[in-house]
């Protein structure tokens, strides 16, 4: 059923829904898709002190301005730059969880004024035997 058509009453009817690349709308996708490192991540006690493989995928809508971008990359957003970023976080120290981890990547790609949402998915690939991945994905929007 489409958003649109959901009843009132389903809280899932006033879900805002990422605007990937739409030029009706003015907004380009940014991406950094399954970028594999490693992190000091989790709550119990063999992963406080020890470094596991994380995966990370970040989606960005990305306001597009009325000039052309002019070829020139401080005119756009720079998914290098996203990757620096969290590079930067994970460097900082221990992070408990998988949320909190999401909740800094998508607090860094929304200080660009750009950017008017940001989805976040971080996966843990050694966290469960018999699991590929376990994790947590967000979406966060620039407040309006």
């Amino acid at each position: 059923m489409a958003d649109e058509a959901m009843p009132k009453s389903n809280p899932l009817a006033n879900v805002l829904r990422l605007p990937y690349a739409d030029a009706t709308r003015g907004v380009r996708h940014v991406f950094v898709r399954d970028y594999e490192t490693s992190a000091e991540i989790g709550v119990w006690a063999h992963e406080k002190g020890a470094h596991q493989r994380i995966r990370i995928n970040v989606d960005l809508s990305v306001k597009e301005t009325l000039e052309h971008h002019e070829d020139q990359l401080a005119n756009v957003v720079c998914y290098n730059e996203i990757v620096k970023g969290i590079q930067t976080i994970l460097e900082a120290g221990h992070i408990n969880l998988v949320e909190t981890l999401a909740e800094r990547i998508a607090d860094l790609c929304l200080v660009d004024l750009r950017v008017i949402g940001a989805r976040v998915k971080v996966e843990k690939l050694e966290a469960v035997e018999g699991a590929l991945s376990v994790g947590v994905e967000i979406e966060r929007h620039r407040p309006s």
